[in-house]
């Protein structure tokens, strides 16, 4: 799960809504990308950061927590 991206997001109260409607996908496809479902297309990553979140890093905002380090 993209725990960063969800605390960033709720803090600045974008709806999912919003964020499917920015790249083009459903509502459900953002919630599974933000669940580990599925991924986010780079292009989407960074259009989602340069819209919503400039003052976040993309490595943070997007760290998958359930991911192992290596």
């Amino acid at each position: 799960m993209l725990n960063n991206f969800e605390k960033a997001r709720k803090s600045k109260r974008i709806r999912l809504v919003d964020i499917a409607e920015l790249i083009g996908v459903k509502y459900q496809t953002v919630s599974e990308k933000i669940n580990g479902k599925s991924s986010f297309k780079l292009d989407e990553v960074l259009l989602i950061s340069k819209t919503y979140f400039p003052e976040y890093k993309i490595e943070y905002l997007f760290k998958d927590d359930e991911q192992e380090e290596l």
